[in-house]
């Protein structure tokens, strides 16, 4: 079951490199699609944001950690993430917890909370 994600956030088009990005945004897509397709990941989210300023757009890739650190290390997805930063500002690549992540996580955190002093 999908107790990770793996996020992928991007800010702005490189002025001159717009073609080529939705060129990498389409190549991105056909992967995570053949990603899902084989079960090597279970599912992703595409989220293309109103303009803003700081960020335009994020992906969303839902795994197990085994199946997200394998795709991490995947020559295709580094490549992916390569073109990627020559066409966008700001992108940017954070590990996290969903679904069943969240309560074997959560104890955590709440623990650290209790070990530091709290002000009024």
């Amino acid at each position: 079951m999908a107790d990770r994600v793996l996020v992928l956030s991007w800010g702005q088009n490189v002025r001159g490199r717009e073609q080529r990005g939705l060129e990498v945004f389409q190549e991105a897509l056909t992967y995570y699609s053949e990603l899902e397709a084989s079960g090597r990941i279970e599912a992703y989210d595409v989220m293309l944001l109103a303009p803003n300023g700081p960020m335009s757009g994020a992906m969303v890739l839902h795994g197990t950690h085994a199946q997200l650190q394998t795709v991490a290390e995947d020559e295709r997805f580094r490549r992916l993430i390569i073109e990627a930063n020559l066409v966008v500002e700001d992108l940017r690549m954070a590990s996290g917890y969903s679904a069943e992540g969240i309560p074997q996580t959560l104890p955590l955190y709440a623990e650290a909370v209790g070990r530091v002093p709290q002000m009024a």
